[in-house]
């Protein structure tokens, strides 16, 4: 699977932004999807997942009630809707394939190259 991340920018905070990822390659539905981001200094962390047919999602903590996670089979596409952006929520967001609803970045097979969000005050 190949996966091309858009949707980056600045924003200044409490202002909103959406990522979408689009997938080609390989049968998109048959994939869970996540959202990880990772900031300068620190660890890639999951933001959000979303299983296969988007019944399922689940959020890291810190984004809970801002971010919600959403696809599009018919268009291999996922998106990440970020509202009521934080200085924090700054960082690079990439999107990855691979086991519904994991946490752990070790259990995606695939990677999109990243798109970069910058929050400012």
């Amino acid at each position: 699977v190949q996966l091309q991340a858009s949707g980056g920018g600045l924003v200044q905070a409490g202002g909103f932004l959406r990522l979408s990822c689009v997938a080609s390659g390989r049968t998109f539905s048959n994939y869970g999807m996540g959202w990880f981001r990772q900031a300068p200094g620190k660890e890639r962390e999951l933001v959000a997942a979303i299983s296969w047919s988007g019944g399922s999602t689940n959020y890291a903590d810190s984004v809970k009630g801002r971010f919600t996670v959403s696809r599009d089979n018919a268009k291999n596409t996922v998106y990440l809707q970020m509202s009521s952006l934080k200085l924090e929520d700054t960082a690079v967001y990439y999107c990855a394939a691979g086991t519904a609803l994991a946490s752990l970045a070790r259990l995606y097979d695939y990677w999109g190259q990243g798109t970069q969000v910058t929050v400012s005050s």
